[in-house]
């Protein structure tokens, strides 16, 4: 799981101002499995916190996440929330580990898991509408991300053939 800041137009409805990358915007967070589809997904301002919207996020991948029992996400993550997932799966199989850098690391630095969901986000920014969020509406907004998955998921099958 991880999340991406993106800026919107003056008239969308759902925006706020990410402090920590100076963003006015929205929040895109995303749920992908190891092959980088994505398996749930997200929208609020991007005023808010990785945390407040995890629990949402887990709770619609309902069951999709089938026998998977590790979600991995980042630093933003961390809280109660860790201790909470157990608690929205059967017998407690579902765990939630949280990736962190390195305390002397500086600067860009691949992180094992975490890549999964950074290489999606890149893949997203290949499609130029979705560099910025130019939808007025959220739904259309995560239509657009639909769309821009169901391209490369057919182009990836095209390939294999």
């Amino acid at each position: 799981m991880d999340s991406q800041s993106v800026k919107t137009p003056d008239q969308a409805g759902e925006r706020g101002e990410d402090a920590g990358k100076k963003i006015k915007g929205r929040k895109r967070h995303r749920a992908v499995d190891s092959l980088g589809l994505i398996l749930g997904r997200w929208l609020t301002r991007a005023a808010g916190q990785d945390r407040d919207a995890a629990k949402p996020l887990i709770q619609g991948l309902g069951n999709r996440l089938g026998r998977r029992q590790i979600l991995w996400a980042d630093g933003g993550y961390l809280g109660q929330l860790v201790a909470g997932v157990k608690a929205l799966r059967p017998y407690g199989k579902l765990k939630l580990e949280i990736v962190r850098r390195g305390d002397r690391a500086q600067g860009f630095q691949v992180l094992p898991k975490r890549w999964l969901v950074e290489r999606t986000l890149g893949w997203r920014f290949k499609s130029r509408r979705l560099c910025r969020d130019y939808e007025v509406r959220g739904d259309h907004s995560e239509a657009m991300i639909r769309i821009c998955m169901i391209r490369l998921m057919v182009r990836r099958l095209a390939n294999a053939a």
